[in-house]
């Protein structure tokens, strides 16, 4: 088993520019220690609905308001004005952002128990055609990686991304190396489980990690199951 960068296509070279962007590393940093609670508000202000900041003051007036816990407080402004930022996108480049910020979010957390935290590579193994779409974020400590793709929502899961994160981790066996692959969705648990109670790929040794639990990636590798279930 061994890891590879991704092919530089033009898809590849015009994300980059996004993904560098600093816009995505503030709100990814603004996410870092956030409760999900501040995650979910973000989340819903980079849905796009509306960019009036006084809308979602309006709508979460627990993290917003004058009366709201200081601390929470505290997280929630530190990433409504950029997400703000976000919602005011076009729709096909928000998209974008979107998804790199989860991405940025889960190097993020993972590089504060890890310094071998890789973006956009694939993973190889002797004698099984190469995958052409490469994982979101690696860690390629030796003798413990660890594989990740990211969504942004509950729809993003399907079969494809299933089926890709359980052959990893299988043919990853077939090596003698134990591969944690996982699956994280800036959604919520009960989202998810929804949308994979409708998917048919095998899912027993893949982890999803959604906005509740996202913040123990920097404490440890999650464990499979989740969301729905570990049932294939």
């Amino acid at each position: 088993m061994r890891f590879q960068d991704a092919a530089k296509d033009a898809r590849a070279i015009v994300y980059a520019g996004i993904q560098a962007d600093p816009l995505v590393a503030q709100v990814a940093a603004g996410l870092c220690d956030a409760p999900p609670s501040v995650i979910l508000l973000a989340r819903a202000v980079m849905s796009g609905e509306s960019d009036d900041e006084a809308t979602w003051r309006a709508i979460f007036p627990t993290l917003l308001g004058p009366l709201a816990d200081q601390a929470a407080r505290e997280a929630a402004e530190r990433v409504v004005g950029p997400a703000l930022r976000i919602a005011a996108k076009g729709a096909s480049v928000r998209d974008q952002y979107r998804g790199a910020v989860v991405e940025e979010l889960t190097a993020l957390l993972l590089s504060r128990r890890t310094a071998a935290v890789r973006r956009e590579r694939r993973v190889l193994f002797d004698g099984v055609p190469a995958e052409i779409h490469p994982y979101d974020v690696t860690v390629e400590e030796p003798g413990r990686p660890e594989v990740y793709d990211c969504k942004w929502g509950a729809r993003g899961i399907g079969d494809d991304v299933l089926h890709q994160l359980d052959d990893a981790r299988s043919h990853a066996a077939d090596d003698d190396v134990t591969l944690p692959v996982a699956l994280v969705v800036l959604d919520t648990a009960r989202s998810c489980a929804v949308r994979l109670d409708r998917t048919y790929a095998p899912r027993d040794g893949t982890a999803v990690v959604t906005l509740e639990t996202i913040g123990a990636l920097a404490r440890s590798a999650p464990a499979p199951g989740g969301p729905g279930g570990s049932e294939s």
